[in-house]
């Protein structure tokens, strides 16, 4: 997933020079630091700052055009870390499938960048209550002519599909039965887009939340966005839901935003401040869906 042109890669290579950015300030160009080996909690209120990891994945987490790191996983983490009394929030881009080992390495205390909850992930991380939930859906030529709406469908008409690396999508096309020729792996949400509207698959999976984000940047494309499913493997449906992502060994922080994540959703402040990318109260986490279950899957 990219903002405008800028693929993982490319912004990656960026980042690797100009290193750590201010939410809501221009981008700083110093070196990465590693954040405290104390108690990242105590750390953190007695400097009133924090660190935060993202990817560079719009809608979650991206720098837009002015280098101001926004998104919705960055603003709820603002306004986290605000009622927490921390009130400067920093932040660091690595490829996506970075961000776990850079956490554990303390370039940073938490990762906000919509990451989804897995189980694999559960065994090296510590996640927060669920942030949000997103169904998936399909970027299909405009008029959906092989009238494709789930992986199902992929795998009985065998068309192409186009799937990011590093994402969950690639597991649910397979569990659907997609045969591995027919799935395309690409790095951005723009290539998915090019591939979809230039005949090279006919079709591109994703949260419904990121391909409306991606065709909304490209109104002139000859591709429109399914409705939204949740993928089924062994023959149950699978939840999705993303989440904030501390170190094991950093359980009060990790409590203390909990409750203050969980303040912000009744509250219906968190519902206003993810609205300008995308989401909304629908994307609220389903009841009965918990970390803890997410984590078993």
């Amino acid at each position: 997933m990219v903002h405008g042109e800028w693929s993982r890669r490319e912004f990656f290579r960026r980042s690797a020079v100009l290193g750590a950015v201010t939410i809501g300030g221009p981008v700083l160009l110093s070196a990465c630091t590693t954040t405290s080996s104390g108690n990242a909690l105590e750390a953190a209120k007695s400097s009133k700052k924090i660190k935060i990891g993202i990817a560079n994945e719009a809608p979650y987490g991206f720098t837009d055009q002015s280098g101001k790191v926004t998104g919705e996983a960055p603003e709820v983490a603002r306004a986290v870390f605000k009622a927490m009394g921390i009130d400067n929030v920093d932040a660091e881009a690595v490829s996506f499938d970075q961000l776990i080992p850079a956490l554990n390495a303390r370039k940073y205390d938490v990762v906000a960048a919509g990451m989804n909850i897995k189980k694999e992930r559960c065994d090296a991380a510590a996640f927060s209550i669920p942030d949000y939930s997103a169904l998936t859906a399909l970027l299909v030529p405009k008029g959906n002519p092989q009238q494709v709406l789930k992986f199902e469908d992929i795998a009985a008409k065998k068309v192409k599909v186009a799937v990011l690396s590093a994402a969950v999508e690639k597991g649910y096309a397979t569990d659907s039965g997609v045969a591995e020729d027919q799935i395309v792996t690409l790095d951005s949400q723009d290539n998915m887009l090019r591939a979809v509207t230039d005949g090279r698959v006919y079709c591109a999976a994703l949260t419904d939340i990121s391909l409306k984000d991606v065709l909304s940047k490209s109104p002139g494309a000859a591709a429109e966005v399914t409705p939204g499913f949740d993928p089924v493997k062994d023959g149950k449906p699978v939840v999705s839901a993303g989440a904030f992502v501390f170190r094991k060994d950093d359980n009060p922080l990790r409590e203390a935003f909990n409750v203050e994540l969980k303040k912000l959703q009744d509250s219906g402040e968190w519902t206003r401040i993810v609205t300008p990318f995308g989401f909304s109260a629908d994307n609220l986490p389903k009841p009965g869906v918990t970390t803890e279950t997410l984590c078993a899957v």
